[in-house]
């Protein structure tokens, strides 16, 4: 976009998604030296080593593109297998990356989420929790942040039971 000096830009990269392994806390920012340097100063103060066994499971991580490949592979497979199934009854716009589905609630966001858990035992993320009021609202209202890391079979009963929640009505 004509900034090949990539001034002001940072980069987050992290094995939360390239890897599936979010739990592991593991990435790293490259960017404007400048800011680096910023950056650097707030983890000084506000971040901490990781434990040596997270560290060597990072380095394998890091190191391993087949696994990335693979893991990219069963995303795709899930998000065709799981889309058509919460399309049919609530609007899902798959996206072009990530692996979350943002599908719009026919009622309020964080009453959806509490319903859905309730009667389908799924665990939802409200979107308006994801964002912040604007002059034109919260663009994460309406909508509910469904994430596709568990193993396929177990997204695909997850949006079937989404879907049963939503056929017995409101």
């Amino acid at each position: 976009m004509g900034n090949t000096e990539f001034r002001h830009c940072l980069c987050f990269h992290s094995l939360s998604k390239r890897s599936n392994l979010p739990g592991l806390r593991s990435g790293f920012v490259a960017g404007d030296p400048e800011w680096i340097a910023h950056f650097r100063r707030y983890r000084t103060y506000h971040g901490c080593a990781m434990p040596l066994h997270h560290q060597i499971a990072s380095e394998w991580a890091w190191a391993d593109e087949e696994h990335v490949s693979a893991n990219r592979a069963r995303y795709r497979q899930k998000f065709e297998a799981v889309s058509p199934i919460l399309s049919a009854v609530l609007p899902t716009p798959k996206p072009d990356a990530g692996f979350y589905l943002w599908p719009k609630t026919p009622v309020d966001d964080e009453h959806f989420t509490q319903a859905v858990y309730e009667r389908a035992g799924v665990s939802l993320l409200p979107g308006s929790y994801l964002a912040r009021e604007t002059t034109t609202g919260n663009p994460g209202a309406m909508r509910v942040r469904i994430a596709l890391v568990a193993e396929l079979s177990q997204c695909v009963e997850a949006a079937e039971r989404i879907a049963d929640c939503l056929r017995q009505g409101w």
